[in-house]
Parts: C-alpha cells; structure tokens; sequence
C-alpha cells in the first residue's frame, strides 16, 4: 500500500514535517510511505494488516521520546570502585622493587 506524505490533505505541514523526518526510511524519494504485508494467503487480511502497520507507524512519528534523565552510581558503588582502586595499586606497589637495593 502507498500512502503519499507530501500530497497528502489530512496532514498539516507541521505533521508532514514530522512524518518524513522520522519515517524516512520507509519513505520514497517522492515523499510515499510504502507498506507492505504477506503475511496471510488473503488480500483482504494483507491489506487489513498493512492498514494496521500504517496506523501504528504513523502513531509512533507523532509519539513524544521522554527526555532521558541521566543516572548517578550509588555511593556505595563510588566507594567500592574507589577501594578497588586502592587495593589495585597497593598489588602493584608491592611488585616494585625497593629502594634501597
């Protein structure tokens, strides 16, 4: 099934903006969003399913992406990677040979 974006009369521009950016891959040079199903042995239950596909890939465009809050480690986990640190270098420290010989 194809649907062309860019004549289409339901869509503002803002929505037309939004739907070629964010399904481009799926998108022609034209500007036609082309879906396409064989999943059953019949055309209706195809074209049924690809209105469906259609649907849903038009939705996730216009869905808004939580910003992602960046995560802070523990102080437990701070303080273990710091001991681990120290203990590393005191293994290493001991490997070294002394000074005075």
């Amino acid at each position: 099934m194809k649907f062309d974006v860019t004549r289409s009369q339901i869509l503002t521009d803002e929505e037309k903006a939004i739907i070629l950016e964010r399904l481009s891959t799926y998108l022609t040079k034209g500007g036609v969003l082309i879906v396409s199903s064989q999943d059953k042995r019949s055309q209706l239950e195809n074209k049924a399913i690809v209105l469906q596909k259609l649907e849903q890939m038009i939705a996730r465009a216009f869905e808004k992406k939580k910003p992602r809050k960046p995560s802070k480690p523990s102080k437990t986990a701070i303080q273990k990677r710091i001991t681990g640190k120290k203990h590393q270098a005191e293994k290493k420290k001991w490997r070294q040979k002394p000074d005075g010989v």
